[in-house]
């Protein structure tokens, strides 16, 4: 099992010196990664101070040496796809190959799709995702490429350099379980970061939750051929430190799960607020 925390690009957050901060002590506490959510408003009523991921990740990649960054997740439905690839891209050499991509459907999707005049409709944002991670795929062979899917164009492009890591930088995907659809679509890729009932108050997982899905994604990557390639599951929540935080995540590793990302809830008081994840990080991660 590896360890992750997981925090939000509003609030307290949305300081580029304040998230690098929090990404060198992470580091300096034995943290795996840092990731950072993508929005551009959340919840429109609110009002939230917003900062850009790719800032703030940029930030975090000048201040730390070994753990992994990325965002957790970008809504593919609302970008361009040249334009990720680069920016990915540009990260993955600053960090020195350190990049993940997690990427997602996006919510909500009134706010942040509708108000900027983006599709709405569920189908239609799926099938942008799809064809933004095919794109971005060939994109990053750095051989000239042509590709014509029903939203995403790209003709006779030849994207250099390509990212440090090879074939491509790692695709996380995330979906809420128990739904199907994007459990399929995670098979294809390189990981999977499931939301289960109970997230939003960073309640973890049941053991049997996160085995039941996990013998789903092999289903699924058995038929693929891709049984044997390597696969990450994230499971997270709030957790405490040292052996009752160890006794806590056990029981998800040995049902599949081989990341720990520690949340702030949604629903709690501390969402937007950088000092009790702070005191969290430097109590280190949950093992024995």
């Amino acid at each position: 099992m590896r360890y992750s925390i997981s925090v939000p690009n509003f609030g307290e957050f949305a300081d580029p010196r304040a998230f690098a901060e929090l990404a060198r002590r992470a580091e300096a506490a034995g943290w795996d990664a840092v990731w950072v959510w993508d929005h551009v408003v959340h919840e429109r009523r609110r009002q939230r101070v917003v900062a850009d991921p790719w800032i703030l990740l940029a930030a975090a990649g000048l201040a730390t040496e070994r753990v992994l960054l990325g965002p957790m997740v970008t809504p593919l439905g609302r970008r361009r796809p040249g334009k990720l690839a680069r920016e990915v891209t540009t990260l993955d050499h600053l960090t020195g190959g350190r990049i993940v991509l997690g990427v997602g459907l996006g919510a909500p999707i009134e706010d942040e799709f509708g108000r900027f005049g983006e599709p709405t409709a569920p189908r239609v944002i799926a099938e942008r995702l799809d064809e933004s991670l095919d794109a971005l795929t060939l994109l990053w062979t750095g051989e000239p490429v042509t590709y014509k899917g029903k939203h995403v164009t790209l003709d006779d492009v030849v994207f250099r350099p390509t990212p440090v890591q090879r074939p491509r930088v790692p695709v996380w995907v995330a979906g809420r379980w128990p739904n199907r659809a994007p459990m399929r679509r995670a098979a294809r890729w390189d990981g999977v970061t499931p939301l289960f009932p109970g997230d939003e108050r960073g309640t973890p997982p049941e053991a049997s939750e996160v085995r039941e899905m996990v013998d789903l994604l092999a289903s699924h990557r058995a038929d693929l051929d891709r049984a044997g390639a390597p696969f990450d599951v994230v499971v997270g929540g709030t957790s405490p430190a040292g052996r009752e935080g160890a006794d806590l995540v056990a029981p998800l590793a040995e049902a599949g799960g081989t990341w720990w990302d520690e949340r702030i809830p949604l629903a709690g008081p501390d969402l937007e607020r950088l000092d009790p994840m702070l005191s969290r990080v430097d109590e280190g991660p949950p093992r024995g």
